[in-house]
């Protein structure tokens, strides 16, 4: 009779007829609304994204020289996102750090700055400004770090060398939009496929992984969340320009920020939102003209609004900078560290 009775309520559960009181509470009812309202969100992004991504290819990783720096090991690497498309990487293993003794690992995504030579090489110690040295600083922290170059940067360029710099990037947007897809589209399938090779790293803790990108690296950063379920951990520093500052300002930005229609749906922090319930982190200078300050303030409660309802209100959190431009400050840098280590190490 137990049995019976039971299997009896069970199927007046599942039939969507049984009363219980979880069901009827409103809160409950306020979480499924929030949580179709997403899965709603997210459907119309992809669309205005340009739509579904391929099923993955076989990576076909390629280690292509290694080096021993003062603390880590720095290793020259590609692997296939698409079919005859290789991103060039650089990884970055703390020593001791093995298969037997993995570690919490992060992609670092690089910024834009009008740098088209640079990409990998930045984040990775090897050139550019060394404020934006900030794999080699995770490593150091004990993070195994993935630093892949973005499209049309540094060994991304135009392979032909016809088109230079910004309209080889410009080529390469028009050419996605002719194709009925965004630079964002393309951005987000290459970043799930280094999420992908770090999975397939025995040096890597699966379960524990993170990203963090500066300028256009925040961008990128909040892009791929949503889409990217194996990323513990979100963090970008000095990125959000919503459409109604880009309007307000007549603001000229990297074309990754741009995804056609979305702003009949909403706004760039909307997309953020989507990061829910999964932990983001965001930094900002209140005088960077990249992220107008007035927009970003309305733009964090947008995303605070989205994880309250997410009911994981403390896993979003963010810190503006008085006085300060388009940087990674070492209090921000304080706000990065601390946030791995809560996430990844916790």
């Amino acid at each position: 009779m137990l049995r019976r009775d039971f299997m009896s309520m069970a199927g007046l559960f599942f039939s969507g007829v049984a009363a219980s009181p979880f069901a009827a509470s409103p809160f409950a009812a306020a979480a499924q609304t929030q949580a179709n309202s997403a899965v709603e969100q997210k459907a119309k992004l992809l669309q205005c994204l340009g739509g579904s991504w391929p099923e993955p290819c076989p990576l076909k990783p390629r280690i292509l020289r290694t080096e021993q720096e003062d603390g880590y090991q720095r290793l020259w690497l590609d692997y296939e996102v698409e079919p005859g498309d290789r991103v060039p990487a650089i990884l970055l293993i703390p020593d001791g750090i093995t298969a037997k003794a993995p570690a919490p690992a992060v992609a670092v995504w690089h910024q834009h700055a009008g740098q088209w030579h640079l990409g990998k090489s930045e984040p990775a110690g090897v050139a550019g400004n060394p404020m934006h040295h900030t794999g080699v600083a995770l490593t150091k922290l004990g993070y195994v770090v993935l630093c892949p170059d973005a499209l049309c940067f540094e060994e991304r360029q135009d392979p032909q060398g016809k088109l230079k710099g910004g309209s080889y990037e410009r080529f390469e947007f028009l050419r996605q939009v002719l194709n009925g897809r965004c630079m964002a589209w393309k951005n987000i399938l290459d970043m799930r496929r280094a999420v992908d090779y770090l999975v397939s790293r025995p040096e890597v803790q699966s379960d524990r992984i993170g990203c963090y990108g500066h300028s256009m690296g925040s961008t990128h950063a909040w892009l791929v969340g949503p889409w990217e379920e194996r990323l513990r951990c979100v963090i970008g520093n000095c990125c959000l320009p919503t459409y109604a500052a880009i309007e307000r300002t007549k603001l000229l930005h990297c074309f990754p920020n741009f995804v056609p229609g979305w702003q009949q749906y909403g706004d760039t922090p909307d997309i953020a939102g989507l990061i829910a319930p999964r932990a983001l982190h965001l930094n900002f200078g209140e005088d960077d003209h990249g992220s107008p300050i007035e927009e970003v303030r309305q733009g964090v409660k947008t995303i605070a609004a989205a994880y309250a309802s997410a009911e994981v209100p403390e896993r979003f959190s963010y810190f503006i900078e008085p006085k300060t431009g388009h940087v990674l400050s070492p209090a921000m840098w304080k706000h990065v560290q601390d946030t791995f280590a809560k996430h990844l190490r916790a």
